[in-house]
């Protein structure tokens, strides 16, 4: 062969392997900033706002998975939001996207996790798994799914030293921007709650809440700067429903809405049934309230004409009213 075309042939085989170098070297750079975005996209759904005081850190954070997947690990993950004073501390993340499918990020969580606020409320959490799932857009996070298996969380006031424990089998979140406003529900399997110390007062329900809260879509792209707090915001509960199985079933909905100092106010749609069986459930828990239970169940049997029965209930600033006239209780600040 002529010293010309081996000449020639060498500078093919030079140019070809320049360019797959060019390639490997561009996809490696392309992995790593989609890493960074992966890492962003997380911490944001876990409440990272800069903007409005919220930060989020990953310790030890260490990306796996190239070159086909592209995965973020952290051994801690830790929430602080300064402007409500809330912090929040959680276990191991571990969290992967495909490279050709990167806005859809998954990504797991290992227990403990521990929530304290400023007024002195600490809730602490375990659980055997929990996964989810979350699909991005330019911004930030469009939808974002969750499953917690065998949750377990415990509610302290140290303003009275209270304490309460939710336990499930399963619970599922599910959140996704709708337009300006914010689309959220969220289900419970086997939910009991006790007082610490007490026994359990009614028998495991399936819960479910379905609602919308307006203007807050920011919540999962990062844009809205009130972070998680839900002072100032108005909504719609399409339905709260509980249930206790052999047809005691209990539904609310209607508009609602949160001042400034978190008090609560709305015009909600109570909805009963079989409410012999619900007055024989709440006499067991509550044997001291017995003839004031059964004074109430008599009066919505007389609203309901019967065992199901369909009650406004209106709240101001708190104050919870029967038919917007009876006083029933008070909803403290959030």
């Amino acid at each position: 062969m002529a010293a010309s075309s081996r000449s020639g042939v060498s500078t093919k085989l030079w140019l070809l392997a320049s360019a797959v170098l060019l390639v490997i070297g561009l996809y490696t750079a392309g992995w790593f900033y989609a890493a960074s975005v992966l890492r962003e996209k997380t911490l944001l759904l876990l409440g990272s706002q800069a903007d409005a005081g919220i930060s989020a850190s990953c310790e030890n954070a260490e990306y796996r998975g190239y070159p086909f997947r592209i995965g973020l690990f952290c051994s801690k993950v830790d929430v602080d939001d300064n402007a409500n004073g809330i912090s929040a501390s959680f276990g191991t993340l571990r969290s992967a996207a495909q490279v050709y499918n990167p806005s859809h990020i998954v990504w797991e969580l290992d227990a403990p996790s521990e929530i304290r606020t400023g007024h002195g409320l600490s809730v602490t959490s375990t659980w055997e798994t929990l996964q989810s799932s979350l699909v991005t857009k330019l911004k930030g996070v469009e939808r974002a799914s969750m499953v917690i298996e065998k949750p377990k969380t415990t509610i302290l006031s140290s303003a009275n030293g209270q304490a309460f424990d939710i336990v499930a089998d399963q619970s599922q979140i599910h959140l996704r921007q709708n337009g300006s406003d914010l689309d959220a529900a969220i289900e419970l399997q086997n939910l009991t709650t006790t007082a610490t110390g007490l026994p359990q007062l009614l028998p495991a329900t399936n819960a479910s809440i379905d609602m919308t809260l307006a203007g807050r879509a920011g919540v999962l792209d990062g844009s809205d700067h009130s972070g998680l707090a839900l002072h100032g915001s108005q909504g719609e509960l399409r339905e709260f429903k509980a249930d206790l199985g052999k047809g005691q079933v209990l539904t609310l909905s209607g508009p609602f809405s949160f001042d400034d100092k978190g008090r609560m106010s709305g015009k909600l749609k109570l909805r009963i049934e079989d409410i012999p069986a619900w007055q024989d459930s709440l006499s067991s828990a509550f044997p001291d309230l017995e003839s004031t239970i059964g004074t109430a169940a008599n009066m919505m049997q007389a609203l309901g004409g019967g065992a199901k029965a369909s009650i406004d209930i209106t709240i101001r600033r708190g104050k919870v009213f029967a038919g917007g006239l009876i006083p029933i209780g008070e909803i403290p600040p959030i």
